[in-house]
Parts: structure tokens; sequence; C-alpha cells
């Protein structure tokens, strides 16, 4: 028979001890500790029926190529699975009411040999997890740029990427430690056809968790130091040689011959020697790697009392009370309260305003803003000659640039404002939603202009009660690497809160704004504020409940 009724593919879970958590017993739902037993799970086929699945067709029409560089640009920030979608870019807060990182990412190493089905893996795990903020990070990225000498041995399949020296692990190390503070990073982008690095790097932003994995994860101790749990995928050479034919024949445009050589020049002794001794150091042995799916739900359990115990919350109550009786902040300027903004702020505070008037007297008043907020731009003397020949010692613009960046969606209703008195500003957007489950602002989509860091940058809100998007955008652009000092953050209207958290945390950020009131509710919306903006803007419905979706959904 092709399979026998009681025949089952042995699946061993090497866990080390202390490892795992408290109240899990070696064996426990069919998993062995330590090889103390085994768990089985029935298979359909055969071993042999299974490589064939995996071998592409001899003579047939090769597939297209589907990853032919370490990452792809096109990809989007998300992973789609069967039953959700995963955000793979962008992170939670991760900040406290001083604007300082809580605790850091859980990081998590998966390695094994080359095809093994490290990355299939990572996915299952990420899937399982159900945690929104995940980064999953391929050492492939990470090859060193070779030589002159090395690309022609590469061609050639003469060039050893299998070896640790094949690897910039100084910038792996560098990379994970900035992801693990919360910090971006670039990672190059490397492209297995050509065996180089492309042009353009790919922008990360840490995570909850991160995934990182890749043939010689172990490999490094300073590596090994910044990975909380290691996983080595453990699966037969046989499959992991017929799914490298695979991959590079079908996907690199390589042909069997140089596949085969490479293979046994330089992946089977690289593995003997380097990889597989790698296993002592794993935390958790995964045989047969994406189909043990008993081991994969146990990691994912470990994993879950772990983020359990670094569970990171967005704290309002902390933002409300940490600055209570404090005096407002220099860093504040409130456009003078004259009779005219009086004025404009009683129409577009009364709830009995129509749209079309709330429209019109926010735009007024988002104009005075932003002609307000420029005086604080830096000026310097220049001298000018006017049509009657006459030198005029007048002031013009001591920066490089000026960039707007709104954090949508009510943010964006400022830019018509801001291109109507800068000329040639660039634009850029920021949306951040509350978590309903949480209470934490989560980055969801950010498009910035190339190259801001040397910009003064002006960063728009229409409203803003606890400061918790404010400080989380002002957060992105640091991460971009704008000066704090160039950071311009402009508000229709301000809640004291928000006044305080902000400058506590960024006390060098210029806050602007035409009016502060001094109170939020027990739902954190501002008294006697203007209600939600942007449904009175858009004309949108308000939430059923009649919670502010501009004030809480925006932590605005």
């Amino acid at each position: 028979m092709g399979c026998r009724s009681l025949s089952f593919a042995p699946l061993r879970l090497l866990a080390r001890p202390g490892c795992l958590r408290q109240g899990w017993a070696p064996g426990d739902g069919g998993v062995a500790g330590l090889g103390q037993r085994q768990a089985c799970l029935p298979l359909c086929s055969s071993s042999a029926e299974s490589l064939d699945r995996l071998l592409p067709a001899v003579g047939g029409r090769r597939s297209p190529r589907k990853r032919t560089t370490s990452q792809c640009k096109s990809e989007p920030p998300l992973l789609r699975t069967s039953k959700r979608t995963i955000y793979t870019a962008g992170r939670p807060p991760w900040y406290n009411e001083h604007g300082t990182q809580s605790k850091e990412a859980f990081a998590i190493g998966l390695g094994g040999g080359s095809a093994s089905g490290k990355t299939t893996v990572a996915r299952m795990i990420i899937e399982a997890l159900d945690v929104p903020w995940v980064v999953l990070l391929s050492m492939d990225s990470f090859y060193k740029v070779l030589t002159t000498q090395q690309q022609e041995q590469a061609a050639h399949n003469n060039f050893n990427f299998d070896h640790p020296d094949a690897f910039d692990f100084d910038l792996i190390v560098s990379t994970l430690k900035k992801l693990k503070q919360g910090k971006s990073v670039k990672v190059p982008v490397y492209d297995f056809t050509t065996h180089s690095r492309k042009k353009d790097w790919k922008t990360l932003y840490g995570a909850n968790v991160i995934i990182f994995e890749g043939i010689m994860a172990f490999a490094d101790k300073a590596l090994l130091e910044l990975l909380d749990m290691k996983i080595f995928v453990d699966t037969d050479s046989d499959i992991r040689l017929v799914r490298r034919l695979r991959r590079d024949i079908s996907e690199r445009g390589r042909d069997i011959e140089g596949v085969i050589k490479q293979y046994n020049k330089f992946v089977k002794p690289a593995f003997d020697q380097y990889i597989q001794p790698t296993m002592r150091v794993a935390d958790i042995v995964v045989p047969w790697g994406s189909g043990n799916t008993v081991a994969i739900d146990l990691i994912v359990q470990h994993m879950h009392s772990q983020l359990e115990e670094r569970k990171l919350r967005w704290d309002m109550a902390a933002l409300a009370s940490a600055h209570q009786c404090h005096p407002l902040p220099q860093t504040l300027s409130v456009l003078k309260s004259t009779p005219q903004v009086r004025g404009m702020h009683t129409i577009i505070r009364d709830k009995e305003t129509s749209r079309d008037e709330f429209i019109f007297y926010s735009k007024r008043l988002m104009r005075l803003l932003i002609e307000h907020a420029l005086s604080f731009l830096p000026f310097q003397d220049c001298v000018v000659q006017t049509p009657q020949g006459q030198d005029y010692a007048g002031k013009c613009y001591a920066g490089k640039q000026i960039t707007g960046v709104s954090i949508l969606r009510a943010g964006e209703t400022m830019e018509p404002a801001l291109r109507a008195v800068c000329k040639d500003v660039r634009i850029g957007t920021i949306l951040i939603q509350t978590n309903q489950l949480t209470g934490e602002p989560e980055l969801h989509y950010l498009r910035l202009p190339k190259d801001i860091s040397d910009d003064h940058v002006i960063l728009t809100d229409c409203t803003v009660s606890t400061g918790a998007a404010a400080m989380m955008a002002v957060r992105v652009l640091l991460d971009h690497d704008v000066p704090e000092d160039k950071i311009f953050l402009l508000s229709l209207l301000m809640a004291e809160m928000g006044v305080h958290s902000v400058a506590y945390a960024f006390p060098r950020v210029r806050i602007i704004t035409t009016a502060v009131d001094k109170r939020v509710n027990d739902l954190f919306r501002i008294i006697p504020g203007i209600g939600n903006f942007g449904d009175r803007y858009f004309g949108t419905d308000a939430a059923p409940d009649g919670s502010d979706e501009e004030e809480v959904a925006s932590a605005s």
C-alpha cells in the first residue's frame, strides 16, 4: 500500500529546560520534551510521493519567478491569511506618558538549513499568534556586497554563500537592536539573480514581535544575545535538496547542474560544519518544519505567555494625571484671542452650525493658524532691490524646505491652507487609529517625502485631546531623523492634557493652536470642545454610541 493505515511520521519538539512556561510537562499535548516521547501526525501519502510533488516538472514550462530578491518593494505591509489580515509594518506606540519606550519587543530567532521551511514556520507562527504588529526579518537581506572577483565566482556557482563570512553580522546586530528599541531601520534588498544589493533599501519598524530567520541565525554570539527565543527547524536533507532545486530553478533562473554543484560543494558541507551544530543552542527544535503543527501550537502558547508578561498598554489615565496643575509649557503658542478669532470659535463650536458654515469658518481659522505658525520659522537678513533701484533690508527663510504631514483623517483638512501659504510645500500623511480593545493608538499607514531630515515639518491634526496620536506621529518623524526642534505641531483645538503630554515627552517640539480647553471627560473628549471634527467637516454620521471618533479613534 502507498500508505499504511497505522503509519505515522514521528514529530519531536525538543525544549531546553526553563524555556517553556511553568505548567507544561514534557510530552504534554503529544509533544515530546527533550526527546522523552514522540508525537505523531498521520500522513496521507508516502514520503516518495511527497518528494515527487516538490520536484519541478522535467522539460515542462518554468513557472514565473516569484522571489528574486530578499524583499519585495511592492509588497504591502501586511500578511493576508485565510482568517484575517496581519500588519507586518508599523507598530503600536510603546511609549509611556513620558515619551519613552516601556519594554523591548519579543525577538524570535528561526534557524535551520537552507530550504528547511523557516519562512513557512514563521508565517504559521505569525498567523497563530493573533498579534497585529509583527516584523519578519530575513537573513537573506544581509549578504555582504561582493567584490568583482567574488561576483565572477558567484556567476559560476563557485562562491560560498553558506559560510558565516558571507553575511554582514554587524549590520544584522545593529538592525535588530534598533528594531527591538522601536526605532525605524533601513534593510538592504538583495537580488539573488545578480548577487548584489539593490539601490533602494526597505524601511521597517519594530513591533510587538520580531521574527528573524536565516541559516546562520545562531552563528553569532552578539546576535544570540538579542534573541528571546531560539527555534531550530530540522528538516530531512533530501526534502531540503528537493525544495532548493525547485526554488532556484523556478524562481531564480538557475540550471539544475549549477544548483547541484553548489549544493554538494558548499551547502551540504556548510550545514554539517556551521548550521547543524547550532541546534544545541536552540531553545526549541521543530522536526519536519511546517508539518509539525503540534510543535508550532506549543510554541505559540509559550509566546502568548511571554507577551502577556510584556503587555504594553497606552495608559491614558497616566497621561491625564501626569501633569495636572503644571503651568502651560513655553513651547506652546496660542493664537491671540481677538474678537474675530473668538467669533469664529463660537460658530464652529455651536452644534446648530450648518456643515457649510462649519467648513468655511474652520478654513479661515486654519489659514490664520498656519500664518501664525510660519512666524516661528527661522529667517535671516537679506537685501533685495526694489523696482525703483533701491535696496530693501528684508528677511528670507533660512531653512532648506518645508514639509507638511497630516494625521489622517482630520489633519488632511488643513492641507489646502498650508499649500495656499507655502509655495512648493511637500506633503506627507500618517494614519493612526486606536485599537478599541487595548486603547492604544496604532500606526496603520505612512507616506512621507524622501529625505525630510533637513526639513521643517508642520504636523497637523485638527484636535488634540490626550496627545497619544500626536506623540506617536512625532516619534515617527524622529525615527526619520527629523530634529525635534524642527517639528511644529499645529491644531485648531487642544486640551491641556494633550499639550502637557506632548511637551513633556518632546520639550523642543513647537506646539501651536488657536485655543486650549482645560478639561477632557471620562471618555477623553475635549470639554467644551468642538465635537467630532471629521464627522462635522466631511458630513459623515457619528458613531452609534455617540463617541467622538476623531478624538478617540485618532487619539486626537
